[in-house]
């Protein structure tokens, strides 16, 4: 049996205001593979911009992959961790997301890892800077 692929993946969300203009963007790293991309959206949260970033780079991925989540977002990391005890409580923020996310990771194998935002974590501030930039493409 084939091994899956095995992802660096970085992710973050930005927003102007909270609400506001936001933006999300990540960094997929795999062997000598790289990919970046981000978006924006018009009115939203931050913590939106961070599920947001997980669920535009799982959309991409064609096959189960064991990725390496990275992210400075303890809302994501508390999410993918805890998914089924949220969903046992109820009363979900973002649910939307958290089920679009949820439902895109089935296959997968993703370890959340919770790095400090603007620490040297060079792939961790280049996913910042693409979301910060995509959330001020709503400025022009």
């Amino acid at each position: 049996m084939k091994k899956p692929p095995k992802i660096d993946l970085y992710t973050d969300g930005s927003t102007k205001t909270n609400p506001g203009e936001g933006g999300w963007g990540y960094v997929f790293l795999l062997n000598e593979t790289r990919r970046e991309d981000s978006g924006h959206v018009i009115s939203t949260t931050n913590n939106r911009m961070e599920a947001n970033a997980v669920i535009e780079a799982l959309k991409i991925l064609p096959v189960s992959c064991e990725i390496n989540l990275y992210t400075d977002s303890q809302y994501v990391v508390n999410g993918i961790k805890n998914w089924n005890k949220w969903k046992a409580r109820g009363k979900i923020k973002n649910l939307d997301l958290w089920e679009q996310l949820h439902e895109l990771a089935v296959g997968h194998v993703i370890v959340p890892i919770w790095v400090k935002g603007h620490d040297g974590n060079v792939e961790n501030e280049r996913a910042h800077v693409l979301a910060f930039e995509a959330a001020r493409q709503l400025e022009i």
